[in-house]
């Protein structure tokens, strides 16, 4: 292997990607140095823009670079209805859908209390004064069909229940242990529409 630091450098940053491991990092770092300087510097840019730029959405918890997303923002929307969904790929999938016209609360994440992750490091109680408006009438609880999220549902479930929403959860349209971003968008919609 080349002896650099610089490199090697870049080769670890890119291991931090999910699912790239050595080789693979490897492979990327020398194509870009190798074959796409140009690729190079407008992805360090692009990097550095986003981590400068990007923030969490204030009412939904989402990505965007104001203070309110462009959905928190449409007041076309249906504000009776609020979904709530692990990660803003998920909420990108239900949008691609186009079947859901309600608001989203975006939770950075699931409980997993073997990885010492619990309801306050995925914002709960944020999710709670988002439902809580006097706006909100349904909460769709729209987590991944994994042993985390099926416990991130029933745990939203019954909180959200007791205060006295109507809670449903997206139909089992989706194949059981997949995450939504992976899903073919007819299934999503078809979930959406049968939920219960």
């Amino acid at each position: 292997m080349a002896d650099s630091s610089s490199l090697d450098a870049l080769i670890e940053a890119l291991r931090r990607l999910p699912g790239v491991g050595v080789k693979s990092a490897s492979r990327m770092a020398f194509h870009l140095l190798q074959h796409d300087r140009e690729g190079t510097q407008l992805l360090a840019r692009a990097l550095q823009q986003a981590a400068n730029q990007v923030r969490h959405c204030d009412r939904c918890n989402t990505f965007t670079e104001a203070d309110i997303c462009n959905v928190c923002s449409d007041p076309r929307r249906d504000a009776s209805k609020l979904c709530v969904v692990e990660t803003p790929a998920d909420q990108a999938a239900l949008e691609r859908t186009g079947a859901f016209r309600g608001y989203y609360f975006v939770l950075m994440g699931k409980l997993s209390p073997l990885d010492g992750i619990g309801p306050k490091d995925i914002g709960l109680q944020k999710l709670f004064d988002r439902a809580l408006d006097g706006h909100v009438v349904e909460v769709i609880l729209a987590t991944n069909f994994t042993a985390e999220g099926e416990a991130t549902a029933h745990v939203i479930g019954e909180a959200l229940r007791q205060r006295g929403l109507t809670v449903t959860r997206l139909a089992r349209g989706v194949p059981a242990g997949s995450e939504l971003e992976y899903v073919d968008l007819g299934t999503i919609a078809h979930a959406l529409v049968d939920r219960r």
